[in-house]
């Protein structure tokens, strides 16, 4: 069975309500349509300490999300939209993730490569497109691999208030774009599986 796990990085702690979270689920409930199971995981509810090791120790509580990414099939991340730029939270996982650059499996290859990362972000203001390429290129870098279109986006009105979660109903961009995600994303997992990159 083919799984999930979507890291919300939100700057909101549990129970404040996220738009990231949202989006999020709506992916995993996609995903679901296609096999895949999945789990949410807050990262601000945790004591992620900074750094770049797989373990910063004194109470670090990062290894624990750690071995849920390992224990994945596919990764989601999400992010809402700050300054135009990815959340703080989520820059400190993929300096976490950074770790994994020294890790390999019994065969040699990155620990990562056999697994797939697609993306979702929120905001109501600019940097949709410039935080899903930064976050591409970061967790293909670490050993993820990203299938065609597997990012998913929501963009408000700038300089307004409303939020992807105040929305009546989603737009059908959004939900096209998601649908896209999930397949892709669920069939290059598929792929990878049943036939794993080459080692070296």
């Amino acid at each position: 069975m083919t799984t999930a796990l979507a890291l919300n990085c939100t700057l909101k702690p549990s129970p404040d309500s996220s738009s990231t979270e949202l989006l999020l689920q709506q992916v995993l409930d996609a995903l679901a349509t296609h096999g895949v199971t999945g789990e949410q995981v807050r990262v601000v509810d945790h004591d992620v300490r900074p750094g770049v090791l797989a373990d910063m120790g004194d109470g670090d509580e990062w290894p624990a999300i750690r071995r849920r990414v390992l224990a994945a099939d596919i990764l989601i991340v999400g992010t809402p939209t700050w300054m135009g730029h990815m959340s703080s939270v989520a820059q400190r996982v993929l300096e976490r993730l950074d770790a994994e650059l020294s890790e390999t499996d019994d065969a040699g290859r990155p620990i990562l490569a056999g697994k797939v990362a697609a993306t979702c972000v929120v905001g109501n203001e600019d940097g949709a497109h410039k935080i899903t390429a930064d976050l591409y290129q970061a967790l293909a870098d670490v050993g993820f691999s990203v299938a065609s279109q597997a990012g998913t986006y929501w963009n408000g009105e700038a300089m307004h208030t409303v939020d992807y979660k105040d929305l009546g109903s989603t737009p059908d961009e959004v939900a096209s774009a998601t649908a896209t995600l999930a397949r892709n994303t669920a069939h290059l997992a598929a792929l990878l599986a049943e036939n794993p990159y080459p080692a070296p």
